[in-house]
């Protein structure tokens, strides 16, 4: 049974179908976001952030919250399916593997349980989580690409090898002028379009990740 399921894992239907997994979990991400912001009365998708979806006053709390749990699995088993994928990388597809793991934790699964709620005297408990679990999972897929570059490189795939390149910088670029957010004025450009900035930053990995997703694709029934 456990060497059904270990060859099962390493079939090239498996690989496929983690990565339809990340395709879906990129797209859903931007329909999801965009479907309940326009529900959410008020809510500015340049000037608002997401995680602002999720919190206990929003008319779409549990909705988006579900999303975001969903989400988070749907990336770590593209994760999986990634590593088995470039199994023959070693130890850089186990870290690329594991990084994609940190983000969906992160970014997907943390943010839909830790709500980001706010009080007269500061952030709640829940929010400190929210904030330190989706800070971690920003620098995992940052840095993703990067570690890319030794997964897939320049002799293999030269176009893919570039876009790994630009990604990780215009990455650092859009989470840079996000945090601007912090910023004591609070009615400086930068700051008043962290909500921009912020999906400028998803669109630039989510492009990146459904770009992978399809190389794999391809790939597996190449080799298949």
């Amino acid at each position: 049974m456990s060497l059904n399921l270990n060859s099962m894992k390493n079939s090239p239907a498996f690989i496929i179908i983690s990565s339809v997994a990340c395709i879906i979990a990129c797209i859903g991400e931007f329909v999801t976001v965009f479907a309940f912001g326009v529900n959410y009365p008020g809510y500015n998708h340049l000037k608002d952030t997401m995680s602002l979806l999720g919190t206990s006053v929003s008319p779409v709390s549990d909705e988006i919250s579900i999303w975001w749990v969903i989400m988070g699995v749907l990336l770590i088993f593209f994760a999986t399916g990634l590593q088995k994928a470039f199994k023959v990388k070693g130890g850089y597809a186990k870290l690329a593997s594991w990084l994609i793991i940190l983000y969906a934790i992160g970014e997907g699964i943390g943010s839909g349980l830790f709500k980001a709620d706010r009080t007269a005297n500061g952030l709640t408990t829940s929010a400190i989580i929210h904030d330190i679990v989706g800070g971690i999972g920003v620098a995992a897929i940052l840095l993703f690409p990067f570690i890319m570059q030794k997964v897939i490189t320049k002799k293999e795939m030269p176009v893919f090898y570039r876009m790994s390149q630009i990604v990780f910088i215009s990455g650092i670029i859009t989470v840079l002028l996000f945090l601007f957010r912090y910023s004591t004025n609070e009615n400086n450009f930068l700051a008043v379009y962290k909500g921009l900035w912020q999906r400028l930053f998803m669109l630039n990995t989510y492009l990146y990740l459904f770009a992978l997703a399809i190389i794999i694709i391809k790939r597996q029934k190449r080799l298949s």
